[in-house]
């Protein structure tokens, strides 16, 4: 059996009934394309190569590159890429536009938030995601407002994807088996996209400078980050026109309204360039 690498934080999926249960996820036909970010030792790839999709694996790890390569060298329908998913310009990795491409991994629980707003950048959007994260992520991304999980990564994800939970796997699953639970996720990003590039960059900086000061209300945000220093007349104006209550924490606003209150904002001139 091939050796798991702590340092690449690979957790290899042993249950064979997990694995069809991902890949059923998928809903793949023979003309699907499907990304999978990690295949490490192919556990998903032979049940989705079954299928009859094309796959474009993209692995790090030299030695799980080289085989993978090898085993399916006489396949045409498979390509592997030797490299990190963080470094990977999806959308242009395949034959089809990137709404119409599939993306599926068993991502590593160090990289997971920032290789998931890469599979989400505006311009490599596919039609969805099946991933299998750490479960205390997942509850992250799907937290209401008000929870004590709930932040900037539930905004992020949700301001621009519809998100569930399909299922949880036991770490009795993996070999090494891992200290945490896991959950496999199914993210599918909205069509038409509900922001323009401009306000995701706004909801962004927004969410950032909310959920760095947390506890306090968000109306002392909005005046003391460095980015907006609204006066208290602004914060006034910025209230009415949004019918928002800022004396709230910004735990207590939902996705659409971090939207809202990010629009509002931008009509006022905010946010500025840091000085």
């Amino acid at each position: 059996m091939t050796r798991a690498k702590r340092s690449l934080g690979q957790n290899f999926l042993i249950d064979v009934g997990f694995q069809k249960r991902i890949v059923a996820s998928l809903d793949l036909h023979p003309e699907d394309e499907v990304v999978e970010v990690g295949p490490g030792t192919g556990a998903l790839t032979k049940h989705i190569v079954a299928t009859g999709a094309r796959v474009i694996a993209v692995e790090l790890d030299d030695d799980l590159s080289d085989a993978l390569e090898l085993q399916y060298s006489l396949s045409d329908n498979i390509r592997v890429i030797h490299g990190d998913a963080l470094d990977t310009d999806f959308s242009t990795i395949g034959d089809k536009l990137p709404e119409q491409r599939k993306i599926v991994g068993n991502i590593p629980y160090n990289i997971t938030t920032p290789l998931l707003f890469h599979l989400l950048a505006r311009n490599a959007r596919p039609e969805r995601i099946i991933v299998m994260i750490q479960k205390e992520v997942a509850d992250r991304i799907l937290a209401a407002p008000g929870e004590k999980t709930y932040g900037a990564l539930s905004v992020g994800v949700r301001a621009i994807a519809k998100a569930r939970r399909l299922f949880n796997v036991p770490r009795g699953a993996f070999r090494p088996s891992p200290d945490v639970e896991s959950t496999v996720l199914e993210i599918r990003p909205l069509r038409p996209f509900p922001l323009s590039v401009e306000e995701e960059h706004d909801l962004r900086e927004l969410t950032r400078a909310a959920f760095a000061w947390r506890r306090k209300q968000f109306q002392k945000i909005l005046r003391g980050a460095q980015i907006y220093g609204l006066s208290a007349e602004q914060v006034a104006h910025i209230a009415e026109a949004t019918g928002s209550d800022l004396e709230h924490r910004p735990e207590t606003f939902s996705p659409e309204q971090f939207i809202i209150l990010a629009r509002a904002l931008r009509s006022a001139g905010f946010p500025h360039a840091a000085g």
